[in-house]
């Protein structure tokens, strides 16, 4: 849909007025903010086209207009001016006293939330799920441990609860058959191949070593989904989100469930630089009054992870999205000179 100047000039301040006070525009403060020399009648006319265009709507009580999703997202994405933000002190913030990466990547988290006053959110670089080796452990009848040993060295256990009570020896073999054909690829690859593979080899023997892959890949997969959130407590001080009991619990299952939040950093993951994700506008933000402004970051070159903000529809986009834009490239460099 396509505004003349005069629609988005009027809009523009519109959506600037409502970020910044949160009550609804009228005309006649529209006439001052936006500088046009139109008279009442005319503004009235371009507020009623932009209603019919879905880009405003009346709330029944009040004179004024407020912007709806679909006029937030035409302001981010063709009307805005974003602010300069001072890159140095946030560099100094990123850093702290520790140039560990799972340091860095909570401060990201805190950095983002304290500059913005809303919540910050990091999806953590999902680890590769190789394995070094893996020992099998004779628990009881029919229970055996499996031990992971990544190349890191970190250790992640499973048990298993088999239909065959497997002898210290077999579970020996297994293992060694394991380790000595597929160290170092990861339980996905192995998988692939243990179905070709396992025809030569004994059924029980088949059946247990489907099974550690199996438990495998989820152990490595529970591990990796590492998600850090930092100030959701500031979102229950901004009344557009607090301020009825439905919004506050869809908020709320957002962070205990956290899927929906690695699903929607997932998504901007796989796209450059800063999206904007405006609740009523994407199926991925679970309420109409929130909004998630995210970005991908890298290390040396690869893109490892996401992180985002996470605040009201009615936030300052011009100050959030360079805040984001800078912590996702400071990260990148953080983590680029490991």
């Amino acid at each position: 849909m396509h505004l003349d100047i005069r629609a988005q000039t009027l809009l523009k301040a519109l959506v600037e007025r409502y970020i910044a006070d949160g009550q609804p525009v009228g005309s006649r403060a529209l006439s001052k903010l936006s500088g046009l020399e139109l008279s009442p009648a005319t503004i009235r006319n371009v507020m009623a086209d932009l209603e019919e265009q879905g880009y405003v709507s009346s709330p029944h009580t009040s004179a004024g207009r407020i912007p709806t999703p679909r006029g937030y997202r035409i302001f981010v994405d063709t009307l805005l001016t974003v602010q300069h933000i001072d890159e140095s002190a946030m560099q100094a913030g990123l850093r702290g006293n520790s140039p560990q990466p799972q340091k860095l990547i909570a401060n990201a988290a805190q950095m983002l939330s304290s500059l913005t006053q809303f919540a910050g959110v990091v999806l953590a670089p999902r680890h590769e799920s190789v394995f070094q080796q893996i020992e099998f452990l004779r628990l009881g009848e029919k229970r055996v441990l499996l031990v992971i040993v990544a190349p890191s060295g970190d250790v992640q256990n499973r048990i298993l609860l088999t239909d065959v009570d497997y002898t210290p020896a077999q579970l020996q073999q297994s293992a060694n058959f394991i380790n000595q054909h597929y160290s170092g690829l990861s339980f996905d690859d192995v998988r692939g191949r243990l179905q070709g593979e396992l025809r030569q080899l004994r059924d029980d023997m088949g059946r247990l070593m489907q099974a550690a892959v199996e438990a495998g890949s989820e152990a490595m997969a529970e591990s990796s989904e590492d998600m850090v959130i930092a100030g959701e407590r500031n979102l229950l001080s901004v009344s557009d989100l607090s301020s009825n009991m439905s919004s506050l619990r869809a908020m709320f299952d957002l962070f205990e469930q956290k899927t929906g939040l690695v699903q929607l950093l997932d998504v901007s993951s796989k796209a450059s630089g800063v999206q904007i994700f405006i609740g009523g506008d994407s199926q991925l933000v679970p309420m109409d009054e929130m909004s998630v402004v995210t970005a991908p970051y890298e290390a040396n070159g690869k893109i490892v992870g996401t992180l985002g903000v996470i605040g009201p529809t009615r936030m300052a986009y011009e100050r959030v999205i360079p805040i984001v834009d800078i912590t996702s490239r400071l990260l990148s460099n953080a983590l680029s000179n490991q």
